[in-house]
C-alpha cells in the first residue's frame, strides 16, 4: 500500500505499482489557539500546501512565508522537513497527528520526537510507512524575521517588492517569482516546470571533506560557491557540482534531460521513468568521479 498526497516527489517505475494507492484529500485549516507571539493553526494533510503558505501570509503570520511556491500537500511538508529560503518546516511544528499503523492507534507526534533533519524525518527513513500523517499544527509569529538568505535579500530590495505589505506576502512575493524564474512553479506553459523539483539534495560535509572538495576545485580552476554552516557541518551546492561535471542546462539524454533554468531539476522530454533514471545516474556518477561527492536523490522511487 502506497500513500499519496500530490504526488509531487515521487517516481512511479515504467512498470507501475501493483499495490493499493491511498491518496489523502483532506482539506481545511482550523485556529488551534491564540498566543502572545501569533496564532498556532491545524491543517489536514491533504490541505495544497502552498494554499496554507497564502493562508498564513495574508493573515500577516510569519514562518513558512519563504517555502511558498513548494508544490504537494501539507502532510508531506513533515516528512520531507521541507525547506527553502533559509527557512524549514521544522522550524514550525509543534506536532503531527498520525494513524500509527502497527498499534492501530491514532497520536500526535511533537515536532521534537519527528527527528527533523535535513530533507528528512522519521517518517521519511527510520519509521518510513509505519504512520499515516492526518493534519499538523503549525506555530506562526505575529512578527516578521528579515530573510536569511543572501539570494532573497537581494531580491527584496526589489522596488516592486520591497513596498508590498504586509512583510510575509513581500517575502512570499519574492519566493514566488525567484522560483518562477528557475521553473520550479508549475505551469502548463513552461515545459521546464514539469519536474520533481531539485532531483538532488545539497551535500552535507564536515570540515574535512569541505576542505577536500575546495582543495579539488581549486586544483581544476573552479571557484566553488559559499558552503552554507548547517550545525557543525557545511552544506554545498549540489547544481554547482552537477554543472561543472559536465552537465549542463539545457541537456537532453534519450527522453529525459536538465532543465534550461536550474541545473537540479530533471525533466521529462517525452521518455520514460528509465530515462530519467538513467541520466540521474550518470549525474550521480560522474559528480562521484570528479569530485568525490556521493549525489542522494530527493524525490521517492516507488517500483
Amino acid at each position: 500500500m502506497r500513500i499519496l498526497g500530490g504526488g509531487s516527489n515521487v517516481i512511479f517505475s515504467d512498470a507501475g505499482f501493483r499495490g493499493l494507492v491511498i491518496r489523502v484529500a483532506t482539506r481545511g485549516i482550523e485556529l488551534e489557539r491564540e498566543t502572545n507571539h501569533g496564532s498556532e493553526l491545524r491543517v489536514q494533510a491533504g490541505h495544497e500546501w502552498d494554499a496554507f503558505v497564502e493562508h498564513c501570509v495574508r493573515a500577516n503570520l510569519s514562518g513558512v512565508e519563504c517555502l511558498s511556491g513548494i508544490p504537494g500537500t501539507a502532510g508531506g511538508v513533515p516528512i520531507q522537513n521541507v525547506g527553502a529560503y533559509g527557512q524549514e518546516a521544522k522550524e514550525t511544528i509543534v506536532s503531527v497527528r498520525v494513524y500509527d499503523r502497527n498499534a492501530k492507534s491514532i497520536i500526535s507526534i511533537p515536532g521534537t520526537e519527528c527527528e527533523f533533519g535535513y530533507r528528512t524525518s522519521r517518517f521519511k527513513h527510520r519509521e518510513a510507512g509505519r504512520f499515516i500523517i492526518l493534519d499538523v499544527l503549525f506555530a506562526l509569529r505575529n512578527d516578521s524575521s528579515p530573510p536569511r538568505y543572501p539570494e532573497l535579500i537581494t531580491k527584496m530590495q526589489d522596488p516592486a517588492i520591497s513596498g508590498i505589505s504586509p512583510h510575509p506576502l513581500a517575502v512570499r512575493t519574492a519566493v514566488l517569482s525567484l522560483r518562477k524564474a528557475k521553473s520550479m512553479v508549475h505551469s502548463a506553459e513552461d515545459p521546464d516546470s514539469i519536474s520533481c523539483g531539485s532531483f538532488f539534495t545539497n551535500p552535507v560535509l564536515d570540515a574535512e571533506s569541505l576542505a577536500k572538495l575546495e582543495a579539488k576545485m581549486k586544483s581544476s580552476g573552479l571557484t566553488m560557491p559559499r558552503a552554507y554552516p548547517d550545525g557543525h557541518n557545511f552544506k554545498v551546492s549540489a547544481a554547482f557540482l552537477v554543472e561543472n561535471a559536465g552537465f549542463h542546462k539545457g541537456l537532453v539524454r534519450g527522453g529525459a534531460g536538465v532543465s534550461t533554468k536550474h541545473a537540479l531539476a530533471l525533466i521529462n522530454r517525452g521518455g520514460t521513468a528509465a530515462d530519467l533514471l538513467s541520466l540521474a545516474d550518470e549525474i550521480k556518477g560522474e559528480v562521484l568521479s570528479r569530485f568525490g561527492i556521493q549525489l542522494e536523490m530527493e524525490p521517492e522511487y516507488i517500483v
